[in-house]
Order: C-alpha cells, then sequence, then structure tokens
C-alpha cells in the first residue's frame, strides 16, 4: 500500500502535469480547447457519410449508433498513442528527481479522460437535438462503464509505456496497432453483425468490445447493460490493471539506465 500512499503525496504534481498536458495539447493552435469537441465531429461526419450514403449498412440513426461508441474509442486511442512515449518524453526529469514514475501514465491517461468529458458533451448535445432522448436509469451505470475503461487504459499505459522504454520501435508500431484494432472492435458496426458461434466468441476476446458494447447499450438502445458483458469488461479492466502495475512496477528500476 505505500506506492499508493506516495503517488497521494505527490497528487501536487500529478495536477500539474495533467494540466500542462491539457494546456500543451493546442498549444499554438487557433481553437484551441475547442478541437476536443470538433475532433469528433469530424470523425462522425466522415464515418456517417460512408456507412449512411455509400457502403449503406442500415442501422437507424447511424450518426448517434457510431458517436456513442467513437468518442470512448477517440478516449482509448489517444491514450495509447499519447502514453506510449509518456515516460521517454519525461527522461530528463526521470533521470534527475526522485518521484513515483507512475505518476506519469496515470497523468497521461488521465488528461486524455478530461479530454472525452469534453466531447461526451458533444454525445449529449446530439441526444436532446435530435429528439432521441436519454434513459436517466440506465444513464446510472455511465460512470462505472467509464471507470472500467479508464482502469483498461491505464494498466495498458502502463504496461505499453514500460516497455517503450526498452522497446523503442513499439512507439511507432503502436499506432498501426491502433488503427487496425479500431476495425476489429464494434465502433462502426454491432455485435450483432459477428457471425454467432466461436468467431463471436473469439471477437469477445477483444477488451474493448464489451466496453463498447456497453456505452452502446446505455446511450444508443437506452437500456441497462447487458450483465454478460459487463462483468467480461470489469474481468479485462482489473486483469490489465493488475498486469500492467506489476510489469510497470517492475521495469522501473531500470529506467535511469535505459535512458
Amino acid at each position: 500500500m505505500g506506492i499508493f500512499k506516495e503517488i497521494y503525496q505527490y497528487r501536487e504534481m500529478m495536477r500539474s502535469m495533467i494540466n500542462r498536458e491539457l494546456k500543451g495539447r493546442y498549444k499554438g493552435s487557433a481553437l484551441g480547447v475547442l478541437w476536443s469537441f470538433l475532433n469528433p465531429l469530424l470523425q462522425l461526419l466522415v464515418y456517417t457519410v460512408v456507412f449512411s450514403f455509400i457502403m449503406r449498412n442500415g442501422i437507424e440513426d447511424y450518426y448517434l449508433f457510431l458517436i456513442v461508441a467513437l468518442i470512448p474509442w477517440i478516449f482509448l486511442s489517444s491514450s495509447v498513442t499519447m502514453g506510449a512515449s509518456c515516460i521517454r518524453a519525461q527522461k530528463e526529469m526521470v533521470n534527475k528527481i526522485y518521484f513515483p514514475r507512475e505518476i506519469l501514465p496515470i497523468a497521461s491517461v488521465t488528461s486524455q479522460l478530461i479530454n472525452m468529458f469534453y466531447a461526451f458533451l458533444v454525445i449529449f448535445a446530439i441526444l436532446l437535438i435530435s429528439g432521441k432522448g436519454i434513459n436517466l436509469y440506465a444513464l446510472l451505470y455511465l460512470p462505472l462503464i467509464i471507470l472500467i475503461e479508464y482502469f483498461f487504459a491505464l494498466g495498458l499505459i502502463f504496461l505499453i509505456s514500460a516497455l517503450t522504454v526498452y522497446y523503442r520501435d513499439l512507439e511507432y508500431i503502436t499506432g498501426i496497432l491502433v488503427m487496425a484494432w479500431q476495425f476489429l472492435s464494434p465502433v462502426m458496426y454491432g455485435i450483432d453483425m459477428v457471425p454467432e458461434g466461436m468467431f463471436r466468441r473469439i471477437f469477445e476476446l477483444n477488451p474493448m468490445a464489451p466496453i463498447l458494447i456497453n456505452y452502446r447499450e446505455i446511450l444508443y438502445y437506452k437500456t441497462e447493460p447487458d450483465g454478460r458483458y459487463l462483468v467480461m469488461g470489469i474481468v479485462y479492466a482489473l486483469a490489465f490493471l493488475l498486469i500492467g502495475f506489476g510489469v510497470f512496477r517492475r521495469m522501473q528500476k531500470r529506467f535511469s539506465e535505459v535512458l
């Protein structure tokens, strides 16, 4: 428990890192934080045109079907691409001063989480403007799903950021893997489009599948999450958090030597 107490003692340092990352992300751009809203909207526009008018899928209100999974996916993909290099990007600080190294992945993922909260305003605005409404009972589950995805992303970044210190090519491979991962996840299509049987069971091994399904159940279908997918999401999140944290703790001992 000592490490958690130590991380808490350095909470002001972590808060400063989060603020710096949030401000630095759009530094120099004319629109600044507005990109947190524009980025998902532009992606939504492109995918909606492609899958509603060109590669027609017949899904009702596809723009809504898409965005409730797209924004959580953007959080995950941004966490991975930005978090992969979070240790190497701060190598001067890692080499010169002492602080719990775990702060760096936590600050990186938390800053992306805050960006997702901004983007969620887009979802709620679309739900209200479109007249589709919100099921308040189902919405009570949303904080739990967000927390599950946050812990999953954090565990993944603990793992990837530590490995990237030792294997620097991983930083460049990550972007390609994330792009492939998106097409293997139910972002642009639903779980019902995946053939039942062995193939669907293999598909469900994707940790993001149950998480995205839960988001869609709450915000698109306006119902409480499927219990099986909810449990799967919790198991995946806790497994990755424990594995990622354990690997990070073991590998961080030689960060200064390798960097």
